[in-house]
């Protein structure tokens, strides 16, 4: 195993025949793939199925996608409940069954002339903490069936509204253009920062819904989760150049420590601490007032990442143990 030392930009590299790598790797996740598609190639390229990712994103959307690799899978349902970006296209006129361009569409309005402080005074509506009905061909349970597998069989679903927060909803442009149909449409830039669970194909219909014309999202790219952005990311051909180098460039990992430092609270502990931490014992533990309802990452002396905590009364609550 290979390791290089650039600080804040430190990867860790490991050649995929010396075995699995341990930690994230955040990709840029192509149209037409699905996160278990980026799943399974990470797993052929880590040569291991201890591969699983934080936050999907549908088919048809592109960007950040953190996958967690043997041991960082345990930091991975921590990670999708962080705050995430979005730029996309919203397009007003046009209603589809799946909320997105990938869906039949179900209903036309002519949508030009659209009055922009009617527009901004719908998005002001979706902006902050709102209660949101996700899209009924989402992968939500309902009584223990996925939402689109009962949409497939015909089945009419009702998804209860769930409390959501938009905590930016921004519109860049509105553009007046055509469908392939030849319906008036209005297609608005717009970016979007969000807790976990929101959908913004939701917010595409509920502001086409507002302004009467009906709506829904036809590009999304998602630019940052939690704190891995854009500029982390590697194609998935990127990554299997580095895993084919003979080099000695192998598959770029960001270790477990640097990943769990840059999205949780840091919490540096003493050795005896450390040590008590592993076992298990609940030691008392100071809050973070940037927490956020974030667990908080233990560090012993020497840097070695050693749990996630949650704070439960005034005491640590080990969710996952990473020491050895």
């Amino acid at each position: 195993m290979k390791r290089e030392n650039t600080g804040a930009k430190r990867v860790e590299r490991t050649r995929a025949k010396q075995g699995a790598p341990d930690g994230l790797v955040i990709v840029d996740k192509p149209a037409g793939f699905t996160s278990h598609d980026v799943v399974a190639k990470m797993r052929g390229m880590a040569r291991t199925r201890r591969v699983g990712h934080a936050g999907t994103l549908d088919p048809m959307a592109t960007g950040v996608l953190v996958l967690g690799i043997e041991r960082a899978t345990k930091l991975l349902g921590h990670l999708a409940l962080t705050e995430k970006e979005y730029v996309g296209t919203v397009r007003l006129g046009q209603t589809t069954v799946t909320d997105d361009a990938e869906g039949e569409i179900t209903a036309s309005t002519a949508a030009h002339g659209l009055d922009r402080s009617a527009i901004d005074a719908g998005v002001a509506d979706l902006t902050g903490a709102i209660m949101q009905v996700p899209s009924k061909v989402s992968a939500i349970k309902i009584d223990g069936k996925r939402s689109y597998a009962r949409v497939r069989k015909g089945e009419d679903v009702e998804i209860p509204a769930r409390p959501v927060t938009v905590s930016s909803f921004v519109v860049y442009s509105a553009e007046e253009t055509e469908a392939e149909d030849g319906t008036p449409v209005t297609d608005l830039l717009v970016s979007v920062e969000c807790s976990s669970g929101t959908y913004i194909r939701a917010l595409a219909r509920d502001l086409g819904e507002a302004l009467g014309v009906g709506g829904h999202l036809t590009a999304l790219r998602r630019t940052r989760v939690g704190p891995y952005k854009l500029d982390r990311a590697r194609t998935l051909e990127q990554l299997q150049a580095s895993v084919d180098d003979e080099t000695g460039g192998g598959l770029p990992v960001m270790p477990i420590g640097e990943a769990a430092a840059a999205a949780f609270p840091r919490w540096d502990v003493t050795l005896d601490q450390a040590r008590l931490l592993t076992n298990g014992v609940r030691l008392p533990m100071p809050r973070f007032d940037d927490a956020g309802g974030r667990p908080a990452a233990a560090f012993a002396p020497d840097g070695t990442f050693v749990a996630l905590l949650e704070n439960q009364g005034g005491r640590a609550k080990s969710l996952a143990v990473f020491a050895p």
